[in-house]
């Protein structure tokens, strides 16, 4: 498999490029990779890179989404960050990947048993730490079961990944709200915006779309 081109990018649809990382990840499942040579891509993408997709992701090393989708050089680009949020940076970083770099998806992928979205559950508090969390706790707070306060923390994993579930959903809604030039190439129909949670103990990606 090539690395993507300028050709190749423009022939991608939203629609398209979900397909494409949706036969990623069953590959990955299934243990089989696409045929490549990444030397040959790196060589192929020396002057130039047109990836199909931009992916949030979280930092755990579980959890990279070029091997989850089976993915080679030049065809993503990752985004990760503990909780998978969107803060100003990142939002940049994405507007500069889909209008200028001409990536057709936005991904928002949480994941399963997450070590940040634990901490946001427990109400952590440690040095820097404790300014991410804050950004996570909005999402504990959105998810009302259970209701008795012993159950509402890290030893609940149905909890953590409702929690993790709701803080993608949160995050999509503050891309759209908080991205003016993100909003305006989803509503265009130029990129699209979805959710997904990647399963630890399966390796299978469930998109929210």
């Amino acid at each position: 498999m090539k690395a993507h081109t300028k050709e190749t990018q423009a022939t991608m649809t939203p629609e398209k490029s979900l397909q494409f990382l949706k036969e990623g990840n069953q590959r990955f499942q299934n243990n089989l990779k696409a045929n490549r040579n990444l030397l040959e891509q790196v060589n192929d993408t020396s002057e130039g890179q047109f990836p199909f997709a931009t992916i949030l992701s979280c930092i755990d090393s579980r959890v990279s989404a070029e091997l989850v989708f089976d993915q080679g050089l030049g065809d993503i680009f990752s985004i990760r960050i503990a909780g998978n949020f969107v803060n100003e940076d990142i939002l940049g970083s994405m507007e500069f990947a889909c209008k200028l770099a001409g990536t057709k998806l936005i991904v928002v992928l949480g994941h399963t048993s997450c070590g940040a979205i634990k901490g946001a559950c427990d109400h952590a508090r440690l040095g820097n730490l404790t300014a991410l969390i804050n950004k996570i706790e909005p999402a504990v707070a959105a998810v009302k079961e259970p209701r008795d306060e012993s159950q509402r923390n890290s030893s609940n994993l149905e909890f953590v990944d409702s929690v993790s579930a709701k803080n993608v959903e949160i995050t999509m809604d503050n891309i759209r709200e908080r991205s003016k030039v993100l909003a305006e190439l989803e509503d265009n129909g130029e990129v699209k915006i979805v959710g997904g949670m990647y399963d630890i103990s399966t390796g299978a990606v469930d998109f929210y779309e």
